[in-house]
Formats: C-alpha cells, sequence, structure tokens
C-alpha cells in the first residue's frame, strides 16, 4: 500500500518510465524557451527562461500528479502557509554557504575581490530575480516529482544518485566537461534533493539553490558581471579553479549531512507518534 495515498503502489518501473518522461518533457520545455528569449541578454535572459521554464515544470508536475493520482504534496509541489519563511530560511543558509566557501577560496591566497563598477539596484533585482526563477525551474523539474516518486520506490540515495547524475547530464549538454559537471551540479542536487526531502517541500531548496546562484554572481563568479569582481594573480586561473572545486564539495556535502540528520530527527519524531 503507499502510505501517502492508501491505494496500492504501482509497479515501480512504470513510475521510473513516467519519471524518466517527466524529465524528457521538463527538458524539451528548456530548450523551447531559448527561442523565446533569444532577444534578450544577460540576467534578462536568465529571467525569461527561468520563469517560462518554472511554469512549464509546474504544469508537467500537475499533469504527472493527476496522472498517477496523487497529490501535489506529495511531491513537495504544493505551496503552505510556511512556504514563505521556509523561502527565506534557505535563502539565508545559502548566502552563509556561499560565504564559507568563497572564504576558504580566499584563505589559498592569488584571489581578491575589488568593486565593480556598472551594477546598480535595478541589475541587482534583475540578477536576483533571474536565479530564483531559475532555482523555481531546476527545483521543481528534478526535486519535486522525479525525487520524490524515486525516493517512495526505491529508496532515498538509490533516488538522490539517479537525480543528480540526471542534473549533471543536463549540465552537460549546456556546456559543462563530465569532471566539472559531476563535481558541481550533481554534489549541488544531493545537497537540494536532500533538503526537499528534509522538510517535505521545495521551498526551502528553492531558496538554498537561488541564494547559492545569487552569491556567486556577487562575488563576480558568474559569466555576467556582479556587485564585486573576482581577480585571480596571473597564472594561478587554473589552481584557483580547483581549489574551489575541492572546497565546494566537502562544504556541500556537510550541509547535506546537516539535512540528512533533520530528515532522520523527522522520522524519528514520526514513529514515535505513530500509535
Amino acid at each position: 500500500m503507499n502510505p501517502e495515498t492508501g491505494n496500492t503502489s504501482p509497479n515501480r518501473w512504470l513510475v521510473l518510465a513516467r519519471v524518466v518522461l517527466f524529465l524528457l518533457s521538463c527538458a524539451v520545455v528548456l530548450a523551447a524557451t531559448a527561442p523565446l528569449s533569444a532577444g534578450l541578454r544577460g540576467n534578462w535572459q536568465e529571467l525569461s527562461i527561468g520563469t517560462i521554464a518554472s511554469f512549464g515544470a509546474f504544469a508537467l508536475t500537475l499533469l504527472f500528479v493527476r496522472w498517477e493520482k496523487i497529490r501535489m504534496e506529495d511531491v513537495g509541489a504544493a505551496v503552505g502557509r510556511r512556504s514563505l519563511a521556509r523561502l527565506t530560511l534557505g535563502f539565508f543558509v545559502g548566502l552563509l554557504l556561499v560565504s564559507v566557501w568563497a572564504s576558504t577560496v580566499r584563505a589559498a591566497g592569488q584571489v581578491r575581490w575589488i568593486h565593480a563598477t556598472g551594477i546598480d539596484v535595478r541589475a541587482a533585482t534583475v540578477a536576483f530575480a533571474g536565479y530564483l526563477a531559475l532555482a523555481c525551474r531546476e527545483e521543481l523539474a528534478f526535486h519535486g516529482y522525479p525525487l520524490r516518486r524515486l525516493e517512495r520506490l526505491f529508496g532515498l540515495w538509490a533516488a538522490q544518485i539517479f537525480v543528480a547524475l540526471v542534473f549533471a547530464a543536463e549540465h552537460k549538454l549546456g556546456g559543462s566537461n563530465w569532471l566539472d559537471a559531476l563535481l558541481g551540479p550533481a554534489v549541488g542536487s544531493l545537497l537540494f534533493g536532500m533538503a526537499a526531502i528534509a522538510t517535505r517541500g521545495l521551498a526551502l531548496p528553492i531558496g538554498l539553490h537561488a541564494a547559492w546562484n545569487f552569491g556567486q554572481w556577487s562575488l563576480g563568479m558568474k559569466a555576467q558581471p556582479g556587485l564585486l569582481k573576482f581577480v585571480v594573480r596571473e597564472g594561478s586561473e587554473q589552481r584557483i579553479h580547483w581549489i574551489g572545486v575541492m572546497t565546494y564539495v566537502p562544504v556541500m556535502l556537510l550541509a547535506t549531512f546537516a539535512f540528512w540528520l533533520w530528515h532522520r530527527r523527522a522520522q524519528g519524531e514520526q514513529l514515535r507518534g505513530t500509535p
């Protein structure tokens, strides 16, 4: 029996096929948004793509949830009275993680940040909205319906690893190499997925995801100019890149472990409350 719905659990391989279909559909929607945003540049383009693709991912979630006769709450996609508070909490936790990571990179030497010119409040607002929209799309596309359905039928870590690999593959198709995709987005997916499972919703991981990207943009570590400019000593670029990667991995994994503890505690409380 499915404890969330009270119905007999469907064949898990059928659910896996539906999850793969959902992921492919989200990828198609994302690809289709690019021509619609072709006339825009920089963070305006990211805002446009993120907004359109988020609506597409939400519509697909609604469609697949109804197909399986479950609820939006069962995949973490429902908006509740605590959603805004959790989004805000996730954003501040994300900024904290960026700060810890950037401080570690700075301690290695050969890097510094200087004030960037040409970035005003309007540009920062567009960047924030763009990264929030992109985070909504990626969390709906990966850590909502796909992760929660796979977790229910295949277990926590099998679901996490599967989704992380698909997340890495999407970034590989977007231009990353496999090593960077596996050590970057795939590791980040484990954190965002664990946050989604621990909180049984997407609000906190959306805030966490948006804060990480916005924090990196602010530090001048994205393709678009940020509030600061990241300056690396000439000849040290490759070394600093790998220092960044090697500090990113433990920071994200430690945060993942913290959310796993949150999840275990919630499970324990649920068991104690069961008659």
